[in-house]
């Protein structure tokens, strides 16, 4: 079956939710092999589907192995037909999560390899797609319904963006499929690497170069514009949800901390080639867009004021990710809305008098007399006010990090970072801006 005939058709023309044909998944059927091409499978398995690329480099040599390997090639056209049975029933976990034993089919279709992540959404399986004769990516959903109706959501945009990138030139992730089994939602996706916070985390969160910086904000921006064109905001942009096509890299010498330790190393990947993910909190554009969307770190201020939200939310957050993608760390390193505030201005100076003027009907706590931030006040801790005043201004931020272009580099994320929303760059804009024509030079 075509990966597009399994996409949902979630409306019907009355606007009630169509109903979607169950996929029997746990009915094994009948078999179509016979009991010495099972076993063949069985063999071949083992040895194709470890879970580690080492164990297979390592058995290259051996000639049992290269039997198994001979029978997999040989019969993978007639055992991709096969009707393998589905994984034994395991309950749920307390909270919803589905589980399961490395190496059992996650369907028939899907074999289980490793667990690459897990968060409050579920967990996120590498798997063997044995039609289609490739690893993918399967986001388990939680069983709870809100999940399950976030993945709907999700679903819903993922099948938008790729019906209108056929090309796959969009630089969002591709749907490959999608099921519902054991209660549990499935999203197909093609695999990729490890997220962009995921490298700085095992590189001891050192920065990226700025040429590096200069690739992943092309990339993001143009993934960005791709979106704002067919009236999509994504709402939850950030390091997390940018992922490398690839996870080789190289190691090279750490030239910023050479003085002192002239032998340390760090990851450089060898493609830059990223991907947006995660569409659950993806939207489309509203007047009353005044709802908390956007993790902490990478909020506008708008999202914080209850000013109301559009596209600009997005472009704020991609600001965010290239100062951390350049210094290594979250620009706001913090869970409250004042010290945010308080962040912002230490960072990019006092929020203009119109923001705080239009901001008083939702967030007036936060502004004395109508005129200026309320922070500190008695009930500041010691710790937030030194967690704010240590926070460098934007400009000298940057220069700490960037050898060259610092000057066009810091041109552009004082555009991206402008408090008014009207004012900031779009993403269109933003790609024409000199910090990313200058790469010839370098």
């Amino acid at each position: 079956m075509a990966a597009l005939d399994l996409l949902p058709q979630p409306y019907s023309v009355d606007n009630r939710p169509k109903k979607r044909p169950r996929l029997r998944w746990d009915d094994p059927g009948p078999s179509y092999c016979d009991e010495a091409t099972r076993l063949q499978l069985q063999l071949a398995s083992q040895f194709l589907f470890s879970a580690s690329g080492e164990d297979v480099q390592k058995g290259a040599d051996n000639p049992t192995a290269r039997e198994y390997a001979t029978v997999s090639s040989q019969q993978v056209k007639r055992v991709s037909s096969c009707r393998l049975p589905s994984a034994p029933w395991h309950a749920d976990d307390e909270d919803g999560h589905f589980n399961y034993r490395v190496g059992e089919n996650l369907t028939p279709r899907y074999k289980i390899l490793r667990q690459m992540g897990e968060g409050t959404f579920g967990r996120v399986l590498e798997c063997w797609d044995r039609d289609g004769q490739e690893l993918v990516a399967i986001k388990v959903v939680r069983s709870a319904e809100k999940y399950r109706e976030a993945a709907r959501i999700e679903i819903d945009m993922l099948c938008t963006l790729s019906e209108k990138d056929v090309g796959g030139l969009g630089g969002c992730v591709q749907i490959r499929n999608w099921f519902d089994y054991r209660n549990h939602i499935c999203i197909v996706c093609e695999k990729l690497g490890a997220s962009l916070f995921d490298f700085l985390r095992t590189n001891n969160y050192r920065p990226f170069s700025v040429d590096l910086v200069q690739e992943f904000g092309r990339q993001i921006l143009g993934s960005v514009a791709f979106m704002h064109s067919l009236r999509l905001i994504h709402t939850d942009l950030k390091p997390e949800n940018v992922l490398l096509t690839s996870s080789d890299y190289s190691k090279v010498v750490d030239h910023k901390n050479s003085s002192k330790h002239p032998f340390q190393m760090k990851r450089v990947p060898k493609s830059s080639r990223i991907k947006l993910i995660d569409f659950g909190s993806a939207t489309y554009d509203r007047e009353d867009s005044f709802s908390v969307v956007s993790t902490r770190h990478y909020r506008a201020p708008e999202v914080i004021l209850g000013l109301g939200w559009s596209f600009p939310c997005d472009i704020w957050s991609v600001g965010c990710i290239l100062v951390e993608l350049c210094s290594g760390e979250a620009l706001f390193q913090t869970h409250e809305n004042i010290e945010h505030l308080a962040m912002m201005e230490r960072v990019l100076g006092p929020i203009p008098s119109h923001i705080i003027k239009r901001s008083m009907r939702r967030a007036d706590k936060y502004f004395r007399y109508g005129r200026e931030l309320n922070w500190p006040d008695g009930s500041t801790s010691k710790d937030s006010i030194w967690a704010v005043r240590k926070l460098p201004r934007l400009r000298n931020l940057v220069m700490q990090h960037a050898d060259h272009s610092a000057g066009s580099l810091i041109d552009l994320l004082e555009r991206l970072l402008k408090y008014d929303p009207e004012e900031r760059l779009t993403a269109r804009e933003a790609l024409k801006h000199p910090f990313f024509k200058e790469s010839s030079r370098r």
